[in-house]
């Protein structure tokens, strides 16, 4: 019989053997958030005593279960020493039973969630056969949050903490698995990562109705249409449907609502194709989302990590197309919000695939990212080339980079010349340019254009890129004007 059977067997009985139940989320194998109070709830018949007790506490902790037979008991956990793995237990008792918490860990917690490029499975992803066979990590726990829908926020979810094994890993979300390995192996304390999410769905699914209620512009674009439908009034089941993931609130009433308890370090994302039709909205709605988040866990300005959009053409074979390129400018802007960060993965995406099998350099990125910004580590860069101004120096523009951004130089893959710049004059016409690396700037150019004015770089919808600094990390698209659409491009 399979060892994680027998385990699950076992867990069934001590629950069942006991008055006292533990709420989702506290499990065997789990891992808790290091130096950072934890919540350890649950049910119990109401007015009972409930004792607590992990084993790094001298004493328990005693609560009530109350009229409506919760209990909620906060206890201290310590701060974890690098290259500490030690297994510890967590009892909850009642006097009638008891149960205990086996093979908790204590390190960091993150929570990863989003749409198909976020759930995209280990399996599938770039040599997916080494990398599945590679996922053997005791120390990194994963837990995957079944899709559920509810009409109201409860406080149930499904899914198991299990052990990273090639059998658990290759179903688990790529992006997450290579952010949760990279951590482990740089941090070297047990690592968490948590996925809540599923394929196809839009950010409003994960904004509270109030929320969207008390914002005009929310509430007129997402709320109202959905609520004056005859879709509000549907009974909901847990079936997967690409209509019902892009309903508001629905997802973070039954896949956000029910982790509040769990001590999180941040959050991990990586959505936007189900919206990208929304460029108006879209910062605002996902900052409120963010916004929303955060007040939910109640742990402060939690780190809020997302990656923009891959390119893709959508069914447009025409490199002069930029609509895809306003939507992830309008991401860009989400990165406004305090302690949020965008990841650009503009080099690994695929023209014609809108889920591109190169996952490791995101999670990677992604990690790297929370490495500098959370964890102090100051050597490790994580983030590419930012455009900062333009100069023009005859017929040529001079593209200039925030400093610091450009480490290691800027560079090309083979040595080639940098791709996907074009450069318009004061008729707001752009032109396919020719471009050259000069040190930290870019020189851009075209005999088309005498008197250039603005340049604009990977601003097409499936641009994949070759421009990058020395540590790997691609030129964010950008734009030097502001002018509306449409702009016109000639070739």
């Amino acid at each position: 019989m399979k060892t994680w059977y027998i385990s699950l067997l076992m867990s069934i009985a001590r629950v069942a053997s006991a008055q006292v139940h533990p709420g989702n989320g506290l499990q065997d194998h789990m891992v808790v958030q290091q130096n950072h109070p934890l919540d350890v709830w649950g049910y119990a018949p109401s007015g009972d005593a409930v004792w607590i007790r992990a084993d790094w506490m001298s004493d328990a902790v005693m609560v009530k279960a109350d009229a409506s037979g919760v209990f909620s008991g906060i206890i201290p956990v310590p701060a974890v020493h690098t290259g500490d793995y030690r297994p510890h237990t967590i009892e909850i008792t009642d006097g009638d039973g008891k149960v205990t918490l086996s093979d908790v860990l204590v390190g960091e917690v993150w929570l990863c969630s989003g749409q198909s490029n976020m759930q995209f499975a280990l399996k599938e992803v770039t040599d997916s056969t080494a990398e599945v066979a590679a996922a053997q990590y005791a120390h990194l726990r994963l837990l995957n949050v079944d899709l559920n829908f509810s009409a109201t926020p409860i406080n149930s979810f499904k899914g198991n903490w299990t052990e990273c094994t090639p059998a658990t890993a290759k179903k688990f979300s790529a992006v997450g698995y290579f952010f949760g390995r990279e951590l482990l192996k740089d941090l070297d304390v047990p690592i968490g990562i948590i996925f809540s999410g599923i394929g196809a769905s839009a950010a409003q699914a994960y904004v509270p109705q109030p929320v969207l209620a008390a914002d005009t512009e929310l509430n007129r674009v997402y709320l109202q249409p959905y609520l004056k439908s005859p879709k509000s009034k549907e009974v909901i089941d847990g079936g997967f449907s690409f209509e019902k993931v892009t309903r508001p609130f629905l997802l973070y009433n039954a896949m956000i609502y029910p982790l509040r308890r769990m001590s999180i370090k941040g959050i991990c994302w990586y959505q936007g194709e189900s919206n990208r039709t929304e460029r108006e909205s879209y910062t605002r709605l996902t900052q409120s989302m963010i916004t929303s988040w955060r007040q939910l866990f109640a742990q402060g300005e939690l780190p809020f990590y997302y990656v923009q959009v891959a390119p893709y053409f959508y069914d447009k074979e025409n490199d002069t197309l930029a609509d895809f390129s306003f939507f992830r400018e309008a991401q860009a802007k989400i990165a406004g919000l305090n302690n949020t960060v965008m990841v650009t993965t503009v080099d690994v995406g695929e023209a014609k695939n809108l889920h591109p099998h190169n996952k490791k350099p995101i999670g990677i990125r992604l990690a790297r990212t929370a490495l500098n910004r959370i964890y102090n580590r100051q050597d490790i860069i994580w983030r590419g080339p930012q455009y900062q101004h333009l100069e023009i120096a005859g017929k040529k523009a001079i593209v200039f980079f925030e400093p610091g951004t450009t480490a290691g130089g800027l560079q090309t893959d083979s040595s080639a010349a940098p791709k996907f710049f074009t450069i318009a004059g004061a008729d707001q016409k752009f032109y396919p340019a020719e471009a050259k690396i000069d040190g930290d700037k870019i020189e851009v150019w075209s005999d088309k254009v005498k008197h250039p004015v603005a340049v604009r770089y990977a601003f097409t919808n499936y641009a994949v890129t070759n421009l990058h600094n020395g540590e790997g990390w691609p030129v964010i698209p950008f734009r030097t004007d502001n002018w509306p659409e449409p702009v016109e491009t000639k070739k």
